[in-house]
């Protein structure tokens, strides 16, 4: 089940913390996390997650660096310390935010 691309801007911070989840474990590139993303039903296409990526490493999220794979070179992302920082204070207010709206009445 897909999100419907009028309600993507709503899910942008959870995509957000889906990738700094991510890089915070593994270097990630943009084919791998447009592909795992997918599979909880965000559909982004490379023109939506580059500019995602490139922001969260200009704001000292994550961190890039090329590596050769065969003939090819990939952009790998990896979070940096305050990316990691900024992950475990946005799970506090996650499991917080998650409690309230499954709160029984």
């Amino acid at each position: 089940m897909g999100i419907d691309p009028h309600q993507q801007e709503l899910y942008s911070g959870l995509i957000r913390l889906h990738i700094l989840h991510h890089a915070a474990h593994e270097g990630i590139f943009g084919l791998w996390i447009i592909e795992e993303l997918a599979g909880h039903g965000y559909k982004l296409s490379p023109g939506t997650l580059y500019p995602m990526l490139h922001n969260l490493e200009r704001k000292g999220y994550l961190r890039s660096s090329e590596k050769r794979d065969g003939r090819r070179i990939r952009r790998v992302y990896r979070a940096t310390p305050l990316g990691r920082r900024a992950l475990e204070a946005a799970k506090a207010k996650v499991r917080e935010l998650f409690e309230e709206v499954f709160e029984e009445t």
